[in-house]
């Protein structure tokens, strides 16, 4: 017989033990049903979102296709306007004007890019797919994408063609966007596009704009640590900016020139030589902005956030929950900031520029008599004011600081600086919450010097009094036990719902009731606050911005009339009623009433004498105003009544000049007839006799600049020092007022209040 034509088939080995043969079938039957779900998967989020998907793939390839090399170049200007459509100024980079070509960019500047932002830049084809990959992971898991992990090739993408959003689907148009320009550009152009098109801060776009901007010098004559420095800038354009927080600067490019000496890019030497080489900025010169561009160039980046969907925060739970919030808000403001100078937005704003002068022009005649400086040519004492517009709840007008010419960063002291606000802040965080608890004006409080309490500015201890006294002649000690009833957590609660933004843990105790705060707070903070009482107790966050525009007027913005009830209506009416009794006689804004509208406010003045505050309004306008020096000290006359009174009083008499008379909303259950609940004081248990009417002199006409204003009688301050018996106070006899004029002064340029 033959060889047999077939062999049989080998078996394979069988399986003896049960359990392994089990654990095999399971996990054959676990793959199957895995690869059915991807499957089932697949095909679900294909008729999803796969339309969605495809689109932004066509999106992509369409627009670089359309591209061009100037594409790079181009910076659409965003312009401001004012309440009357005309132009207040310009926001535009100048990326234009300093293009490098990718043959004049030093190879410094690309080595220290690609090393730090993009290692595998020369490899991939624009998109690190890890990268993706731990962005969905993360939003599957928190609902959010982080900025980690694009290439230069997706930020230059972020940076001219899409919007900075940070959600998934512009992670994916990013992606696509990316794969497109690689293909269509070569690495060399991709990087020159995106060294160009950066943002280094203060309005630099481009490593060469930002070497003339920070050294005044062009970019081929840096050392490599001062290219290293400028480098570290767009990582973070907020944390890393050089004018603000140099520091930070100075450790990220520490950090560059590490990776570049890992990276064999740069030798040893060359390494230790740029880490020990001091940084000195020579600022190149710039128009300095006025105190109108900066605040509308804060309240449109923060509008801008807004429309994201980015939530403003003032209450956290822990100083980790606030530390995460002000990383992402850094993050988000820095990317909106920076599209103001290249977006082509058209900002339209309440800005009223008639009344912006006048608020301007009473700073300056009422602090002329002031004329020290710095070494940097700016006045030393100075001063702040909003004006807000009750129907609307917009600032018309903002000074930071007296007008003068100089060079250089604008200090806009109305929402940059924070101060302590003295007794102007009672109406805020005591009286008014008071009326929320039960109280009236005509509630009887005991004004009585006690044991570790404060003591009243004027050494007078008043006894059995109703708070409307206490209120009009800012008594310290009344004000303490207040807040202290209703506890310094439920007082500072209504700041915290108002937006106030600087209150810390170590303001919960009694001195705050008395404008003792750890950080201060801004004139900004203190109009909206003033202007929640005028207007029924709703909180309007303060802004200039009514509407944002792209170039081809598609709405991107448009200010949404949302208000916050923070106090009851009775409660501001009775705190209205109380602040008009501070303008009358006997009150301390007696010398500040106007002619012809009703008002009412309030003063405040620390007890060293630092900063002086008034804050006032009538049913048409609301003003908050500050003085005092940028490096605190104490100045002899300063109180809220003379220097912030008189701003206040110059301004808003020119405000209302034509204007029709209208009553404030003082009425509340239970206000008796008549002018006042007038209640008789008690016999003061000790101390010295009540002051005559009023706690400083009333001055009918404004003191010349060159004399010394009259010594009042009236401080908010407080300290817990012993008090002495107050030395009697001599003033001088008010001068005769001037014939009131009956004819009504020629109208300005300004619209009608009521229509906004």
């Amino acid at each position: 017989m033959g060889k047999k034509n077939s062999k049989k088939k080998k078996k394979a080995p069988k399986i003896k033990n049960r359990a392994l043969r089990r654990f095999i079938m399971t996990l054959k039957v676990s793959l199957l049903i895995l690869l059915s779900v991807v499957l089932v998967g697949g095909v679900i989020f294909y008729f999803t979102y796969g339309k969605d998907i495809l689109a932004m793939q066509e999106e992509a390839r369409l627009e670089v296709a359309s591209s061009t090399t100037e594409t790079f170049r181009q910076s659409e200007t965003s312009v401001v306007y004012d309440n009357k459509g005309k132009t207040i100024s310009e926001l535009k980079g100048e990326k234009d004007v300093y293009y490098l070509s990718s043959e004049e960019i030093p190879d410094y500047v690309k080595k220290a890019f690609v090393s730090v932002e993009d290692k595998k830049y020369y490899d991939h084809g624009g998109v690190d797919y890890l990268a993706i990959m731990r962005a969905a992971l993360q939003y599957v898991k928190h609902g959010e994408v982080t900025q980690g992990g694009s290439t230069i090739t997706q930020q230059l993408v972020r940076n001219v063609f899409i919007s900075k959003e940070v959600t998934m689907s512009r992670k994916i148009r990013e992606m696509f966007y990316a794969r497109e320009l690689e293909k269509k550009y070569t690495k060399d152009q991709i990087l020159e596009f995106y060294i160009n098109n950066i943002y280094f801060s203060n309005g630099f776009y481009g490593i060469q704009a930002a070497s003339y901007g920070y050294f005044n010098k062009p970019v081929e004559q840096l050392s490599l640590s001062q290219i290293a420095f400028l480098c570290a800038i767009p990582n973070g354009p907020t944390k890393y900016d050089p004018v603000d927080n140099i520091q930070n600067t100075l450790q990220r490019r520490d950090l560059i020139l590490k990776n570049m000496l890992d990276d064999g890019v740069i030798k040893t030497e060359e390494y230790e030589k740029a880490v020990l080489e001091d940084i000195t900025l020579n600022m190149k010169k710039k128009k300095k902005q006025d105190y109108v561009e900066t605040f509308v160039r804060y309240c449109a980046v923060r509008a801008l956030m807004e429309s994201q969907g980015f939530r403003f925060r003032y209450k956290f739970s822990n100083e980790k929950e606030k530390q995460k919030y002000q990383e992402n808000y850094d993050t988000l403001y820095q990317q909106c900031e920076q599209s103001m100078y290249s977006g082509g937005y058209r900002i339209y704003t309440s800005i009223n520029m008639n009344k912006q002068k006048k608020l301007q022009n009473a700073v300056n005649e009422t602090l002329s008599g002031f004329t020290e400086k710095t070494k940097d040519g700016i006045y030393k004492m100075q001063g702040a004011g909003v004006c807000i517009n009750n129907k609307t709840g917009k600032v018309i007008a903002i000074v930071g600081g007296r007008k003068q010419k100089s060079e250089g960063y604008t200090l806009n002291r109305a929402f940059q600086s924070f101060r302590q606000p003295g007794s102007s802040i009672k109406p805020l965080v005591v009286y008014t919450p008071a009326f929320e608890n039960g109280y009236t004006p005509s509630s009887i409080v005991d004004d009585t010097r006690f044991e570790g309490g404060p003591r009243n500015s004027d050494g007078v201890y008043s006894g059995k009094i109703p708070i409307r006294t206490a209120v009009l002649k800012s008594k310290n000690v009344i004000a303490w036990k207040l807040f202290e009833e209703i506890t310094p957590k439920e007082g500072l609660s209504y700041l915290l719902d108002m937006g106030f933004s600087n209150i810390v843990d170590r303001d919960y105790y009694p001195a705050s009731s008395l404008g003792g705060l750890t950080n201060g707070v801004s004139p900004l903070e203190m109009a909206s606050g003033f202007a929640t009482i005028e207007n029924e107790g709703y909180y309007r966050t303060p802004t200039c911005i009514n509407k944002i525009t792209d170039s081809r007027d598609n709405v991107i913005y448009n200010s949404k009339k949302e208000k916050k009830q923070i106090y009851s209506k009775e409660a501001v009416h009775m705190m209205t009623s109380c602040m008009e009794s501070v303008m009358e006689s006997g009150g301390t804004g007696a010398a500040l009433k106007l002619y012809n509208m009703p008002c009412a406010g309030k003063t405040g003045t620390t007890n060293d004498k630092k900063d002086g505050w008034f804050c006032g309004f009538t049913s048409y306008y609301t003003t908050a105003v500050w003085v005092g020096y940028d490096t605190p000290q104490t100045v002899s006359d300063l109180y809220g009544s003379t220097y912030p009174g008189r701003i206040w009083k110059m301004f808003m008499e020119e405000l209302h000049k034509n204007l029709e008379y209208a009553e404030l909303h003082d009425d509340y259950y239970g206000k008796t007839t008549g002018k006042d609940e007038t209640v008789e004081e008690t016999k003061k248990p000790e101390e010295t006799e009540e002051p005559e009417e009023t706690e400083e002199p009333e001055e009918t006409e404004e003191p010349t600049k060159t004399k010394k204003p009259i010594e009042p009688k009236e401080t908010d301050d407080w300290t817990p020092a012993e008090p002495v018996d107050p030395e009697p106070i001599e003033t001088e006899e008010p001068t005769e007022p001037e014939p009131v004029i009956t004819e009504p002064p020629a109208p300005d340029d300004d619209e009608d209040p009521a229509v906004g």
